[in-house]
């Protein structure tokens, strides 16, 4: 009789910054590998702040941590905490990410993005880098770990990763769910020349010494082959299995927008075109609803204001991830809004994916030929636009809007198997 020779389970260090409770997309990709894993022969440990100050909480992420993930910390010293103290709006504001336009920063704003951009490199979380290589050099030695992978943003993770190469024979995976120096707010930290040099440094110091790159675009992918020959596999965000509840369609022909509308991320084309549908037809004008489920910039208010829009939307504010599901599923379009740049046809929400599978028309607004671009078109999810397509934009909400009157609204999406999280952890396992 003979007996199946059993799996060894492989041990991999991450090494992150979110966790819950944080809240927001950046806990997502982490939380759903670390579930998955341990089906592929993967036992994840995870690495986190003992005391980190998330600029979002979203407290309903922490039953979804599997039991039987090994969890370790280390404090932080974290800056936005000393920072409250000068202004609590402007430091709460700046870690969620959003940066106001240059006319409307106070001096404290702006005092605040120059500290941080030129005094904390590459982010502010760099104080956690030398206490935690520290601590994980015995670590690693006591356990045995041969790999580990490191997470950014914040990049100053992955100079956790770095020394710990230098210093440890252990294999080094770095996974980028967004690029470091051609982020969209990069620009905005008024970098001097020095910093600039520095960032890129860093950068290309990470890229070089890790074994093995992971990003979540084929953009990113591109970007970062010009610095380095290292290997670069691109693997998704993705959608995990929602739970099965009864939910009743908004009644309204609900537009919504889940997630940050940070100021550059303004789609003025997309306001003309809807207080235009508003002018020309009575019935869309009673029947529209516009959701913004998620902070929102004064410069985006102000800009929904000048189109007289203001009375047709529903603002929600910041919901729990779960809440979040809810409100896709229940709306009748879902709107994708991405900065007008070259810089940001690599970015991929990870909200896209959540869409995807909704059931719900997505209408998305980026710039030409980008990774969104090509995920819904290949998954006949949506359409979408570059701000120049007034005209067809108007045209296809209006479909929607007659689809919706005759009840018929709806998407017929091909190919999504591949997006499913386990599907993407498979993918990371055979990496590993």
């Amino acid at each position: 009789m003979s007996l199946r020779k059993q799996k060894v389970s492989k041990k991999v260090l991450i090494i992150t910054y979110y966790w819950p409770p944080a809240g927001g997309p950046g806990v997502q990709r982490w939380l759903k590998f670390v579930k998955y894993l341990p089906e592929f022969s993967v036992n994840p440990i995870v690495f986190i702040p003992e005391n980190a100050n998330y600029p979002i909480i979203d407290e309903s992420l922490v039953s979804e941590v599997s039991k039987d993930v090994t969890l370790i910390s280390h404090p932080i010293s974290e800056p936005y905490k000393w920072a409250s103290f000068f202004s609590n709006k402007s430091s709460k504001t700046i870690s969620k990410g959003i940066i106001s336009d240059k006319k409307e920063q106070s001096f404290m704003e702006r005092a605040m993005l120059f500290i941080r951009g030129n005094f904390f490199i590459p982010d502010a979380r760099i104080g956690w880098v030398t206490p935690s290589v520290s601590f994980l050099l015995d670590y690693i030695e006591k356990e045995g770990i041969e790999t580990i992978i490191t997470t950014g943003p914040p990049h100053s993770v992955h100079l956790i990763g770095l020394h710990l190469k230098q210093k440890l024979d252990v294999k080094w995976f770095a996974d980028f769910r967004d690029p470091w120096t051609t982020i969209g707010y990069h620009k905005q930290l008024k970098l001097t020349p020095a910093s600039k040099r520095k960032h890129k440094s860093l950068e290309k110091q990470v890229l070089n010494s890790s074994d093995q790159i992971i990003v979540t675009s084929w953009e990113t992918k591109k970007e970062f082959q010009a610095i380095t020959k290292k290997p670069i596999e691109v693997i998704t965000n993705g959608y995990d299995n929602q739970e099965a509840v009864n939910i009743q369609m908004d009644s309204k022909f609900s537009m919504s927008h889940i997630g940050s509308l940070l100021s550059k991320r303004n789609p003025e084309i997309l306001w003309q075109v809807l207080s235009e549908l508003i002018h020309e037809n009575e019935s869309f004008s009673n029947d529209f609803q516009l959701n913004l489920v998620g902070s929102v910039s004064v410069s985006v208010l102000n800009s929904i204001k000048t189109y007289n829009l203001s009375d047709y939307i529903n603002r929600v504010g910041y919901v729990s991830h779960k809440e979040a599901i809810t409100y896709q599923n229940k709306s009748q379009i879902l709107l994708l809004i991405e900065i007008d740049s070259e810089d940001t046809k690599c970015i991929i929400p990870g909200k896209l994916f959540e869409y995807m599978v909704s059931n719900r028309p997505i209408v998305a607004i980026g710039p030409k030929d980008s990774d969104v671009e090509k995920i819904i078109k290949e998954t006949n999810t949506g359409n979408y636009f570059n701000y120049k397509d007034y005209e067809s934009l108007k045209r296809i909400i209006l479909d929607h809007y007659k689809a919706y009157q005759n009840n018929t609204l709806q998407t017929h999406p091909i190919g999504l198997q591949k997006y499913h999280r386990k599907a993407l952890t498979k993918s990371l396992a055979n990496l590993l």
